[in-house]
């Protein structure tokens, strides 16, 4: 289980993280929502103890990240960046990368078959031998996914692992992404701009505006007043298959706009003469 104690963070006189507290247990997918700059990734940064958080903010199973070696902390915590460089290796190096933190003199016969059956089961078995540098980028980010599993930590923490991918992949991605989770057991916590996406394939919510967090439970949290306090936009939702759809209210939406454009002609009219 990970749990966050009153975390808060900034970037010199900036805060960034008010008082952050939650829960996220085994087994589960949690998403963290919101607007561009609200936080997520220095969230998901804390956590991984890569801006050195302060002691006794971050809990796995009850132990103190900030307290353990960076191998450790790899065995505990795996880490999915949003934007990643591949290298010039082969898909299977790449792969086999993620047992780094087991490794004492190199891999072992254990790791090379762990990482054939995770890229076997996530259908990469046709790339294995192929360059990491040369395949697409929605198939990268499947290496990318089997890598951390490989590393086989207790928690796995992705920065929008669906960036970037067509319609087709974020699904193929995210359905992976879930079934990697209930095989494993794990605990995941994500950071997504897609609020559908997000309630299809998560056990979890948790909207952050500002630094702070404005809701947190599972997707029945979801309300057209949540969606205005976070995004501050109108939106109408309906049920589908069991589950909140949010759709944004175009009419209004548009009228919100056209206040804003308004308002725009009349400050460029009075600093520079035109309108």
């Amino acid at each position: 289980m990970l749990e966050v104690r009153n975390l808060s963070f900034s970037y010199g006189e900036k805060k960034v993280l008010n008082d952050i507290s939650f829960k996220a247990e085994g087994n589960n997918i949690l998403s963290i929502l919101g607007p561009n700059g609200v936080g997520k990734t220095t969230l998901l940064k804390c956590i991984c103890d890569f801006h050195g958080s302060n002691s006794d903010t971050v809990f796995i199973d009850g132990n103190d990240v900030t307290g353990m070696s960076r191998v450790e902390l790899a065995r505990h915590i795996g880490y999915v960046p949003q934007r990643a460089i591949a290298s010039q290796s082969t898909v299977f190096d790449t792969v086999l990368i993620g047992r780094r933190p087991y490794m004492v003199w190199g891999a072992t016969k254990e790791d090379v078959r762990m990482t054939y059956d995770v890229m076997l089961s996530l259908g990469l078995k046709s790339l294995m031998l192929s360059y990491a540098d040369e395949i697409s980028g929605g198939e990268f980010q499947k290496v990318q996914i089997a890598r951390v599993l490989v590393q086989d930590p207790k928690v796995i923490v992705m920065d929008e692992p669906t960036n970037n991918l067509d319609l087709s992949n974020q699904h193929i991605s995210m359905k992976m992404i879930a079934n990697a989770v209930r095989s494993k057991g794990v605990c995941t916590i994500m950071s997504m701009h897609d609020i559908n996406l997000a309630i299809q394939y998560s056990d979890e919510l948790m909207f952050m505006k500002e630094g702070n967090i404005l809701g947190h439970g599972s997707p029945d949290i979801v309300t057209e007043k949540l969606v205005k306090d976070v995004y501050g936009i109108d939106v109408d939702i309906i049920e589908h298959k069991g589950l909140p759809y949010v759709i944004p209210n175009v009419e209004q939406n548009l009228k919100t706009d056209e206040k804003d454009e308004a308002q725009a002609k009349q400050v460029e009219s009075l600093y520079y003469g035109t309108g």
